[in-house]
């Protein structure tokens, strides 16, 4: 099940034929596996948990605007509240995940199970107020989760191949994705209460996702790699991924037997962490949430609205078609210029969404842009944050990265919403693509400096 050869052969030599004693001892031309599989569960749970969520998601914007009539400022302050909600726990997961000295997997099962229990109570749910309540709680589950489970794949990958490892968890994950709003679709068509059908086979679905965890993904704090051996590198050990190599030593601040909170802030002492914070929030800043794209292209082609829920669709395959080699590039030719090409991809997508071309084309050539933007920067950035992250506080240091991106899409999603009700929808995106073409020149200048260990390479 390893997404790599289990056997490296020489042109020299041929593989000899196994003795009766050589079962008992690994083969000598034996590789490693490219990913752990602690990755490969985890990957199989967020893709039945994206199941479940997307086909939440792929729906609510209509529901919420045609189905409770609600204005683009009132679906901009939900949409806020459903991307950037969990930024108000992200720290308190990655804290109690790095503080219980291995609970990475139950407090990211806890998470996984808060949302779960939400999808049923979209069912009563029929005003503001209690929908965001909802989806408070449900993006508080998020939070939970996203920061602990981000530090098992970064704990069982080397920084080698770390980019790698990310890239193919996010295509598992968005694998579900793409299956999610398809679910959705199928139930819409085929049944009288299509949302009500939703909403209930997406917490069945969440369900499924929260055994897997639960009896797939090892627990505990000794993460492995794909040997089998704790992980390689970390930024506080400065010991190569590769068996025997060996690398200087990282500068590294102290880490405490039991971590605390003020050293998880303290890592913002850290100038690659710092800068990587930095730029991820100013970015996140113009990053037009994925429910706005969806509406502007539903406006723009004219979607009926039994076809809407397909439009994630699109996203969903170019993001799960391009992050293993957008992953495996970002290891090799530097994550920061991955992760600034993937907003330099939005921001074509924004121009695309402006321009006065219309048609099937142009709506394909967006939903490409956009999940390449994706693909370039969600994994990623946490494999660029990883390493300038020591392993007592890796949940951490990711979720210090991961609020900052989360509270400024939160802001996006009230200021576009705003800027929509009052200005237009037109108005509102030329600002936002003027915002993201200033923050990535300014991202581009104060990109993360050049680590110390070259197989590091962040830039």
């Amino acid at each position: 099940m390893y997404v790599a050869d289990s056997r490296a052969g020489t042109p020299e030599t041929p593989a000899a034929a196994p003795s009766a004693d050589s079962a008992a001892r690994p083969l000598a031309g034996r590789r490693r596996p490219a990913v752990a599989p602690t990755v490969l569960a985890l990957g199989a749970v967020s893709l039945i948990t994206d199941v479940s969520s997307e086909m939440v998601t792929a729906v609510l914007p209509l529901y919420l605007v045609a189905g409770l009539g609600l204005s683009p400022l009132g679906f901009g302050l939900l949409d806020g509240i459903y991307n950037g909600f969990s930024a108000l726990v992200r720290l308190v997961g990655g804290h109690l995940a790095d503080r219980g000295g291995g609970r990475h997997k139950w407090v990211a099962g806890a998470g996984y199970a808060l949302s779960a229990a939400c999808k049923p109570l979209l069912l009563v749910a029929q005003t503001l107020t209690p929908i965001g309540l909802i989806l408070a709680a449900d993006r508080t589950g998020k939070g939970l989760r996203t920061a602990p489970r981000d530090a098992l794949i970064s704990l069982s990958s080397t920084p080698e191949n770390r980019g790698r490892a990310f890239g193919v968890h996010r295509a598992l994950d968005t694998a579900g994705a793409l299956l999610g709003p398809l679910v959705a679709f199928l139930i819409l068509r085929a049944t009288v209460d299509g949302y009500d059908a939703v909403f209930t086979v997406s917490f069945c679905v969440a369900v499924v996702g929260v055994l897997v965890l639960v009896l797939f993904v090892p627990g505990g704090a000794g993460t492995k790699d794909g040997t089998g051996r704790p992980t390689g590198t970390d930024a506080d050990t400065g010991r190569a991924g590769e068996p025997g190599a060996e690398a200087p030593a990282l500068p590294a601040l102290p880490a405490p037997a039991r971590p605390t909170l003020r050293a998880a802030l303290a890592l913002l002492h850290r100038p690659e962490l710092r800068r990587i914070t930095v730029c991820a929030l100013l970015l996140g800043l113009a990053t037009v949430s994925d429910s706005f794209v969806f509406l502007l292209l539903q406006r723009r082609l004219g979607v009926p609205d039994r076809w809407f829920a397909l439009l994630p669709l699109g996203t969903a395959a170019a993001f799960l078609l391009l992050a293993v080699p957008l992953g495996r590039l970002a290891d090799r030719a530097g994550r920061w210029r991955v992760f600034l090409g993937g907003h330099g991809a939005l921001l074509l997508a924004y121009a695309l969404l402006l321009s006065s071309w219309q048609g099937t084309a142009t709506a394909c050539a967006v939903l490409l842009l956009h999940g390449g933007f994706y693909a370039a920067t969600d994994g990623v950035l946490m494999a660029a944050a990883s390493d300038s992250v020591p392993r007592e506080l890796r949940s951490s240091g990711l979720a210090l990265v991961q609020t900052g991106q989360a509270l400024a899409r939160f802001a996006c999603s009230l200021g576009f919403g705003a800027a929509w009700t009052a200005w237009g929808d037109r108005t509102a995106l030329t600002a936002s693509a003027v915002l993201l073409a200033l923050c990535a020149v300014f991202a581009l200048c104060l990109r993360p400096i050049r680590p110390t260990t070259p197989s590091e390479g962040l830039v």
